[in-house]
C-alpha cells in the first residue's frame, strides 16, 4: 500500500514578518555613518557566517528528509524558507547593528588604532601600564575628581569672602572719610571759639572792673 506524501510544516509567516515588524525603524533624520574599514569586514564575517549557515539548509538535505514529496514543491518550500530565514537574520542584524551604533563605534576604534600607530611610527613615548604606576600616582588620580570638586567649592566661598572684604573696606573707608571731614569742621568751630575768646577777653576785663568799682561804690570802699 502506498503510503501518502509526507506533509511539510508551513513555514509561520506570521512570526518571521512580525518579529521583524517590531523592529526599530531607522532615524530617518541623521544618515549613517560610513563604516570603516573593521565596520566593513565585520559586516562581511556576518554575511559569511549567515551564508554558510544557510547553505546547509540545501535541497539535498530537504530531500533526505522529505524523500516522497514531489521535487518542484520541496525545491519551492526549502527556497520560501532559506529566504525568508536569510531576510529575518539580516534585519535583526541591521536593526542591532543600528540601536548599539556598532558602525560608528567601530569607527571609532579603528581610529583610535590608526591614531595610535601613527604616534608609535613618529617615535611618541609610550603611555606607562597601569599595573606599573606608583600607589602615590593611583591615588591622586582617584582622589583629584573629589578634591577639584572640593576645590571649585573653596573657590566660590573665597571669592565671596573677598567680595564682601572688599565692600567693607570701602565701607571703612568712607567712615574714615566722615571722621576726617567732622574734625575738620570741629577744629574750626574750636578755633572761633578760641578766636571769639581772645576777642572778648578785654571787653570782659573791662566789665569785670566795672563791676568791682560798682560794688566798691555800694560798699563805700575805693579801689
Amino acid at each position: 500500500m502506498e503510503q501518502p506524501p509526507e506533509q511539510l510544516p508551513p513555514p509561520d509567516n506570521d512570526t518571521l514578518e512580525g518579529e521583524v515588524s517590531h523592529q526599530p525603524t531607522p532615524n530617518a533624520s541623521q544618515p549613517p555613518p560610513t563604516p570603516g574599514a573593521r565596520a566593513t569586514r565585520f559586516t562581511d564575517l556576518y554575511a559569511q557566517a549567515l551564508n554558510h549557515t544557510l547553505s546547509k539548509i540545501s535541497y539535498d538535505n530537504f530531500r533526505s528528509c522529505y524523500p516522497t514529496i514531489p521535487e518542484s514543491i520541496l525545491r519551492q518550500v526549502q527556497a520560501q524558507m532559506v529566504g525568508k530565514l536569510g531576510d529575518k537574520c539580516r534585519k535583526e542584524f541591521d536593526s542591532i547593528m543600528e540601536n548599539r551604533n556598532v558602525v560608528a563605534r567601530l569607527n571609532e576604534l579603528e581610529a583610535l588604532v590608526g591614531d595610535a600607530t601613527e604616534r608609535k611610527e613618529q617615535g611618541e613615548e609610550a603611555g606607562v601600564q597601569p599595573h606599573l604606576l606608583p600607589p602615590e600616582r593611583i591615588l591622586q588620580a582617584h582622589l583629584t575628581p573629589a578634591l577639584q570638586a572640593h576645590q571649585s567649592q573653596l573657590n566660590a566661598r573665597l571669592q565671596t569672602t573677598q567680595l564682601q572684604n572688599a565692600q567693607l573696606h570701602a565701607e571703612v573707608l568712607d567712615q574714615h572719610a566722615e571722621i576726617e571731614d567732622l574734625l575738620t569742621k570741629l577744629e574750626t568751630v574750636t578755633g572761633d571759639v578760641k578766636g571769639a575768646n581772645a576777642a572778648l577777653a578785654e571787653v570782659v576785663e573791662a566789665l569785670s572792673q566795672e563791676a568791682r568799682e560798682g560794688r566798691a561804690l555800694v560798699d563805700g570802699t575805693s579801689v
